[in-house]
């Protein structure tokens, strides 16, 4: 497996995980996918990554989006990361995350974030696996599928950027 850019070429394989994961209920608020241009509006340009088998088949993806435009929260960002369902448990997300907060502190990220239901517990393994901490609970936050849902909030503060 290899870590890569994420490429306009490969939103297909990306929007299909994507789909997959909406598709559990308990990734994400959103119902569909976006089309390629929609979701690249809304994502940081640097910090897209993809992780490929030997064949070049997408098997998870991950991405930054900004969470504020003000200029003070330009080190902040909020963290996506999407698993093909066949190769969860597998190291795929460990390995993609780590990259992930590599590129993102190249970039002069100092904060990640992470807002995950609070159902979903491997994915808040995995950002605890990769020094996330709780920092909150957010109750009856949105509604999905006309249900109420809760979310676990975590971040993730870089040792070196931003630590001075």
């Amino acid at each position: 497996m290899t870590i890569q850019p994420l490429l306009k070429a490969h939103w297909p394989a990306v929007k299909a995980i994507y789909e997959a994961g909406i598709a559990t209920g308990n990734a994400t608020f959103e119902t569909q996918a976006p089309a390629w241009e929609t979701w690249d509006k809304a994502h940081l340009n640097h910090s897209r990554l993809v992780a490929v088998d030997e064949a070049g088949t997408v098997l998870g993806w991950a991405a930054l989006s900004p969470v504020s435009s003000r200029c003070v929260y330009g080190g902040v960002a909020e963290i996506s990361i999407y698993i093909a369902a066949e190769v969860r448990g597998q190291g795929v997300g460990r390995q993609l995350l780590q990259a992930l907060i590599a590129d993102s502190e190249v970039h002069g990220i100092w904060t990640l974030q992470a807002g995950t239901f609070e159902e979903n517990t491997a994915s808040i393994g995995l950002h605890t696996q990769a020094g996330f901490r709780v920092i909150g609970h957010r109750e009856r936050i949105g509604q999905h599928h006309g249900m109420w849902r809760n979310t676990v909030q975590m971040e993730r503060r870089s040792p070196t950027v931003g630590a001075a």
